[in-house]
């Protein structure tokens, strides 16, 4: 009953009909049906990225690891300058599945600023992966070059106990993984090498590594 005095109606129930009782249930099991979906594809994405990345690392090919091992120039004390040089080095290619098809090699020796031995290494060849490559070279004669000037430097550094030269490996390299082989990349090997007055290479710089770069 109202203010009025008069009585009001009871307010209208609504009763939904089955096919709204339908129309929701359909509804509620499409999205239980897409979101179940969208979890499996998330979830299989996920795991084709994380065994994509596995394989990446598997297959990434990594740069040659060179190591000085020996390095000599005779007959310092005595005035003989460059005319004998000898060298051992070791390129090892640390990959797992991915081997390295070498150019021919070069190899050069500087002292100070000057380029003072060239000479050719390698003939072109494969390694195999997990696999070390000795590089042995004894220079003398034509492959020297003589500088009277550079040689005073040598000697006074001689008298010093130590003389400082620079070796670089130089080579077109390529990677292969299975049957697939990438472009050339010019590699260099870079070993800085101090001897002492009895012309071999010192303790510290011996097994050491030299850096790798591409040009």
């Amino acid at each position: 009953m109202n203010s009025t005095g008069r009585q009001t109606a009871p307010p209208i129930k609504r009763h939904h009909t089955a096919r709204y009782y339908a129309h929701r249930v359909r509804e509620s099991l499409t999205t239980r049906v897409f979101k179940i979906i969208c979890s499996i594809f998330l979830g299989l994405l996920l795991v084709v990225g994380f065994l994509t990345f596995i394989l990446w690392l598997s297959l990434r090919p990594h740069r040659p690891r060179f190591h000085i091992h020996k390095f000599s120039v005779p007959n310092l004390t005595e005035g003989a300058g460059f005319t004998e040089i000898t060298f051992n080095v070791t390129a090892r290619n640390s990959n797992q599945n991915v081997g390295i098809y070498y150019d021919s090699m070069e190899a050069s020796i500087y002292y100070k600023d000057q380029r003072v031995a060239t000479t050719s290494l390698l003939f072109p060849f494969y390694q195999e992966p997990k696999n070390t490559t000795v590089i042995y070279k004894e220079l003398n004669g034509n492959s020297i070059t003589e500088n009277s000037e550079r040689t005073m430097e040598l000697m006074n550094d001689v008298a010093k106990g130590t003389v400082v030269f620079g070796l670089e490996l130089t080579s077109t390299i390529r990677f292969k993984v299975s049957t697939w082989k990438t472009k050339g990349h010019r590699m260099h090997a870079n070993c800085d090498v101090r001897v002492g007055q009895d012309g071999n290479i010192l303790g510290a710089y011996k097994d050491k590594r030299c850096p790798v770069y591409f040009t």
